[in-house]
């Protein structure tokens, strides 16, 4: 990691992402293209406006918007003169310090809106998708929300603990083999303050 701050692509230390980068994903259409990159691999405007609903036109633009800010690149070695083909250019978006949310606050709060916004549709497709489940995965579908008593350094230590756990499991699209019977699992982490507003004095 280096010592600059900002949005940074985790298996990419040298790519820093400025307020730039945070307005050009703050649209929620963005923020699902390059979700549908990262999940299935390279595609066309065309197929991945069939799967968001939109026209091709509509979809080239915001590719176009998110390569110049260094989210997609063009798959030049699956393309031709007639076809476009789009890959995600990093794996996962982390964040690396408020830096930015002090200098730019609403553009933040647009690019949160928007990683909330697919958070929602992950979880409405999988709420969807639960009668026809398997009994088996069905099972391990998991709704929680839990309200602790924390100072921001334990916060930030409670993220840090839950994140290693999570790396202890393999990745979709990481290298060695896949068990059979395994499926893409969505883990959805949140760690939020609680407003005040509401709250008895």
């Amino acid at each position: 990691m280096t010592e600059e701050r900002g949005w940074m692509h985790s298996d990419d230390p040298q790519i820093v992402l400025t307020a730039k980068g945070m307005k050009a994903m703050a649209h929620p259409v963005r923020m699902r293209l390059v979700g549908l990159l990262r999940k299935h691999g390279p595609s066309t405007a065309t197929r991945l406006a069939e799967q968001l609903g939109l026209n091709s036109g509509a979809t080239s633009y915001h590719l176009r918007q998110l390569a110049a800010a260094g989210f997609v690149e063009e798959d030049t070695e699956r393309g031709n003169a007639r076809e476009r083909w789009w890959r995600s250019a990093h794996r996962l978006t982390v964040w690396t310090g408020d830096d930015m949310a002090d200098e730019e606050p609403e553009t933040a709060v647009g690019f949160l809106r928007s990683v909330l916004t697919a958070h929602t549709l992950t979880a409405q497709r999988a709420l969807d998708a639960f009668e026809t489940m398997p009994r088996e995965w069905r099972k391990e579908v998991h709704f929680s929300d839990l309200l602790l008593q924390l100072t921001p350094a334990e916060a930030g230590q409670l993220s840090d603990e839950l994140n290693a756990v999570i790396s202890r499991y393999r990745r979709v699209g990481a290298e060695g083999p896949v068990p059979a019977g395994s499926e893409q699992v969505s883990v959805v982490l949140h760690v939020l303050p609680d407003p005040a507003e509401g709250r008895p004095e």
